[in-house]
């Protein structure tokens, strides 16, 4: 009896073991999320161009555990003017979402907010004269509220 009990004790443990494991290393995050993060959040053109195309392709990214969520440009008009400022937003969204996430916000706010201003003045850069001008002061109205109150 008792060895009877033994065994399929053993044999549960080994079980709850192997569920366990595998549980673990289908939610193991990987090592390089930081990097990849930072490297979706920089100031330059290259940064919004790799953040989008990934944006586009969420599925690939799926093990990094990303919050991809978004309300935009929250309750600021996301097409100021018609100028087409959403993704912009939204980019800005995913970098404060997953560095709070990630316990590191502070140390990285100043960059997103830099990073947003320059994504709004590249939306701008496709416009000249009045239009262009009313573009960039609509872009720095926009990053001196996120700077102030984001």
């Amino acid at each position: 009896m008792h060895r009877k009990l033994a065994t399929g004790l053993a044999a549960s443990a080994m079980a709850l073991a192997a569920v366990t494991a595998t549980a673990t290393a289908a939610s193991a995050v990987p090592a390089d999320k930081p990097q990849v993060l930072s490297g979706w959040t920089q100031t330059s053109a290259s940064s919004y161009n790799a953040w989008v195309a990934a944006r586009a392709n969420q599925s690939a990214w799926s093990a990094y555990a990303f919050d991809w969520s978004t309300d935009y440009c929250s309750t600021s008009p996301d097409n100021p003017f018609g100028f087409p400022f959403a993704t912009s937003c939204a980019r800005h969204d995913f970098g404060y979402r997953n560095y709070k996430a990630a316990g590191a916000f502070d140390a990285n706010k100043s960059r997103l907010d830099s990073a947003f201003y320059e994504d709004l003045k590249r939306v701008c850069s496709a416009y000249s004269g009045a239009t262009k001008t009313s573009c960039n002061s609509t872009a720095w109205t926009y990053y001196q509220a996120v700077k102030a109150l984001g």
